[in-house]
């Protein structure tokens, strides 16, 4: 498991397919830095630990992050820290797994979120 390259599950590649569709954003990448914010914003740690990544999306670290690496590598270091696991690149990559895979059932399983416009303002709650 590494950073380098973030692949998704099967559940997660068709949530994303539907976001896409009723959003309009069209990037895997976008969708998927809200899904990580949603999840990390939670106190509480994902329940499911391990993730089957099945599906044919990947892409890279630098695809996902974009100019915002340093920020998203700090925040996946602090959830780490304060979840008390290690600092590996592992515990790193396991941790962005669980809680992408978490945000991304978060954003689907919201029915409010049908435009960009909703998308920001459950954000903001």
């Amino acid at each position: 498991m590494s950073l380098e390259t973030i692949r998704l599950s099967q559940p997660a590649r068709d949530q994303l397919v539907w976001l896409k569709r009723t959003t309009g954003i069209k990037n895997w990448n976008v969708l998927c830095r809200w899904a990580l914010a949603m999840s990390l914003r939670e106190p509480s740690a994902p329940l499911v630990k391990e993730i089957i990544t099945d599906s044919n999306v990947e892409m890279s670290w630098k695809t996902f992050a974009g100019t915002y690496g340093d920020i998203y590598l700090a925040l996946l270091r602090q959830r780490c820290a304060v979840d008390g696991e290690p600092l590996t690149d592992e515990s790193l990559s396991r941790t962005l797994t669980i809680h992408l895979h978490r945000g991304i059932g978060y954003l689907a399983g919201n029915q409010e979120i049908r435009t960009i416009r909703e998308l920001v303002g459950s954000a903001c709650e």
